[in-house]
């Protein structure tokens, strides 16, 4: 065996209680640590960093499908403000409908699953959060449809190869309920995004439940963390880059500023891995609708 010596040649008394201290911890022990640390670093990244949401709904099909989970970068807009065509999650205003289910009324061991749930970031969130693709920025004027269907960001028609399932050109008006494709000009006020749901025959979005506060906007859906088979990023569609800014805002370079989303993109086959395991499957993750 191989020991530390000291500058005099002898061994450490206290190195030599340290290693024997550590060998002769039993699992029992060790265990309960270990979980409680993980536990620890899971409130943390919840709070902070990343958060898993699960799909309940086609709003957003194909991109997203029913039962597929998103992680979502809650830092990223510390640095930067939302951009055209990114999916964000989002708590809805008093005007957007919550979404409701019936739920079978959980019994103690459900309370408390669903509590720890939402301490680590898998329960299920409340009934308005929302996930949507960002269509317009603060400033920009945003209607639809010009002679083909297609929406009109400042004046510029987006070709969206990612609406599979598009609303009708006419439908009887609700002003609670998002049914025709065609809207009027809404300029998007200070301080609020427009969003918009990729499956536009039944996303209740902004066209009919009004711009989102950016400050309502947990974060960026920035990847398909499970099933495995669907792993992917979420993109930017080409589309959005020839939107010309708003014409109150200045035409110059934007300022670039780093992002964190590359090095948590590091991150994806970890969560897949967790997200897959039986623990993650006994609580209902977090929901965006």
């Amino acid at each position: 065996m191989v020991q530390t010596l000291d500058e005099d040649g002898t061994v450490d008394p206290w190195r030599r209680r340290t290693r024997r201290t550590r060998r002769q911890m039993p699992l029992w022990q060790e265990l309960p640590l270990l979980l409680i640390v993980a536990f620890c670093l899971a409130v943390l990244i919840r709070t902070f960093l990343l958060q898993a949401f699960f799909i309940p709904s086609g709003s957003m099909e194909d991109t997203l499908l029913v039962g597929d989970r998103v992680l979502v970068n809650k830092v990223v807009y510390d640095v930067r403000d939302p951009v055209r065509g990114e999916v964000v999650v989002f708590r809805g205003t008093d005007r957007w409908a919550p979404q409701v289910d019936e739920q079978p009324e959980p019994g103690f061991v459900g309370k408390l699953g669903a509590t720890v749930g939402d301490l680590v970031g898998v329960s299920r969130p409340g009934e308005k959060d929302f996930i949507k693709r960002v269509v317009g920025l603060p400033g920009d004027r945003v209607k639809c449809c010009d002679e083909q269907g297609r929406v009109l960001v400042n004046g510029t028609p987006l070709d969206e190869p990612y609406v599979l399932r598009d609303s009708p050109l006419e439908v009887p008006p609700n002003p609670r309920e998002c049914r025709a494709r065609r809207f009027d000009e809404i300029v998007v006020p200070p301080g609020q995004i427009f969003v918009m749901g990729d499956h536009r025959l039944v996303s209740q979005d902004a066209r009919c439940q009004g711009p989102v506060p950016i400050d309502n906007v947990v974060g960026r859906a920035f990847g398909i963390v499970w099933p495995s088979s669907r792993w992917t990023s979420l993109s930017v569609p080409e589309t959005f880059a020839n939107v010309p800014p708003p014409a109150s805002v200045s035409t110059g370079p934007a300022p670039v500023r780093p992002t964190p989303e590359g090095g948590v993109l590091l991150l994806l086959p970890l969560s897949a891995a967790l997200l897959g395991s039986r623990a993650f499957r006994t609580v209902a993750p977090g929901r965006a609708t």
